[in-house]
Order: C-alpha cells, then sequence, then structure tokens
C-alpha cells in the first residue's frame, strides 16, 4: 500500500547538478512529492553547499563520461564540498553515475569497470537486502528482494582482495544482484560485478552508492514502488538520527 506523503518541510536534499546529467529531476521529484521535503538543486560549480540533511548525487552521463565515468565530475568545485559534509557525517546518496562519481572521489571503496558485455543495459533487475542496519535501509528486512531499474554501460564494481575483504567483514555491501526468490547466482548478475555486488556504504555507513535507480520506482505510478523504502528510509534516518551517533554497521569490528 502506498504510504500518504507527510509534508517534511524541515528537510532538506541538495540534488548535485553536473553536465550531463539526466536523473537529476527524478530525483529532485522523488523527495519533494514522494518524501514531502525541499530538494534543492546544487551546480556542480558551487564550492559550498547550504545547510542540508541529505545529499544526492544521481544517475546520468556526466561530463559525457569521457576519459572514465565520474573521473572528470570527481574533480568538480562541487565534490570538495561533498566530501567535507560527509566527513561531518551527513547522508550521502549516490546513484548509478553517482555511484562512479563517489567512486572517483574515494568516498568509497572500489571501481567500476565496463560491463561483462561490453554493451549498455536497461531493465529491470532483483536485489537482495544483506544489511538493514543503514541509514538507507531501516525500512527494509534481512534477505528482502526489491525490482529495481538499472541503465549503465559501466556496472561491473570490481575491488582488490584486501578491499573486498574488508567490505565483507564489515557488512558494507548493502545490495547483491539476485534472482526473483533471492538466490544470488551468476545468471541474475547483469553486469558481472564483483561477488554480484549492487551497491555498498562506506566504513562509516553514512555514504551509500547503488547502481540500480531507486527514483525511478518510488510511485505507484510508475508501476513498482520498491525504490520508496530507500527514499523513506533516508527520510527516517534524518528525522529521527539529527542528533544521534554516525550509525553503526551491523557487523562493525570491535
Amino acid at each position: 500500500m502506498t504510504e500518504n506523503v507527510m509534508s517534511n518541510p524541515t528537510i532538506r536534499v541538495g540534488v548535485l547538478v553536473f553536465p550531463g546529467s539526466n536523473c537529476d529531476r527524478d530525483c529532485h521529484e522523488a523527495v519533494t512529492e514522494v518524501l514531502g521535503a525541499r530538494a534543492d538543486f546544487i551546480w556542480h560549480k558551487d564550492p559550498t553547499l547550504p545547510p542540508l540533511d541529505a545529499v544526492i548525487i544521481p544517475g546520468g552521463f556526466s561530463y559525457g563520461d569521457y576519459l572514465r565515468t565520474g573521473a572528470i565530475a570527481r574533480f568538480s568545485p562541487v565534490m570538495a564540498a561533498v566530501t567535507r559534509f560527509a566527513e561531518s557525517g551527513g547522508l550521502v546518496l549516490g546513484i548509478c553515475n553517482g555511484f562512479q562519481i563517489l567512486l572517483e572521489a574515494g568516498l568509497l571503496p572500489g571501481a567500476m569497470l565496463r560491463n561483462r558485455s561490453l554493451s549498455f543495459i536497461c531493465k529491470d533487475i532483483h536485489v537482495r537486502i544483506e544489511n538493514t542496519v543503514t541509514p538507507f535501509t531501516s525500512r527494509c528486512t534481512p534477505g528482502q528482494v526489491l525490482t529495481l531499474p538499472i541503465a549503465h554501460g559501466e556496472g561491473n564494481y570490481y575491488a582488490d582482495q584486501a578491499t573486498f575483504a574488508r567490505l565483507k567483514a564489515r557488512n558494507q555491501v548493502v545490495f547483491r544482484y539476485c534472482t526473483e526468490d533471492g538466490k544470488v547466482t551468476p545468471e541474475a548478475n547483469p553486469n558481472g560485478s564483483l561477488d554480484n555486488i549492487a551497491g555498498i556504504v562506506n566504513d562509516a555507513g553514512n555514504i551509500l552508492g547503488m547502481m540500480p535507480h531507486p527514483e525511478r520506482c518510488a510511485d505507484v505510478l510508475l508501476g513498482n514502488e520498491d525504490g520508496r523504502l530507500i527514499l523513506v528510509s533516508l527520510r527516517d534516518s534524518i528525522k529521527c538520527g539529527r542528533d544521534s551517533p554516525k550509525p553503526v554497521l551491523a557487523s562493525r569490528a570491535s
């Protein structure tokens, strides 16, 4: 059942805009219409951020994906401000190209390679929730399967052995590509991503990068609202945790 939108005028989310962004308005719409919050477009040349509760780095083809996805956007003035925001505990959500930018900026570990097929993939896929103890997945249940759309040519996540071991040990893998019934198989992996990884958080848990697009399936009018769970979890975290300690991952080492 669709949750009634409640106005949250005190919640303010910044949506970054780069030359080539094409999902910025989708994210703006999701924040304002689904969450009932305020959304501000933040131009890539802005060296500072206004007072914000969260930042969304949307999908698209920033700078035409020249050189490497996210490689040029990583040097935009706004990213220094996003880094400061994240280091202070601010919530950051990077979607598709936004995930790629976070990797290039060093805000998330690993790198993104070309899809195994060397072709652009645009379709609905299934992901399994691996970690619900994050500000982005608190509305989900462990092992829950979501149907979300992907649209990318470079979604093949890679990390070296030491980084991968750390991701697993600290429960930083949030989503894995899976079958409709939740089995993580090679056939369910659309792009060749390491260990079927579709999304990860940073060590502190306040930055999420994910290849699927929750904003494209957050309203019943779109025929699927599984993405709403991600966005509403973010809203819940903002409302309930503004003065709380930084989120701690489920299996964090002592």
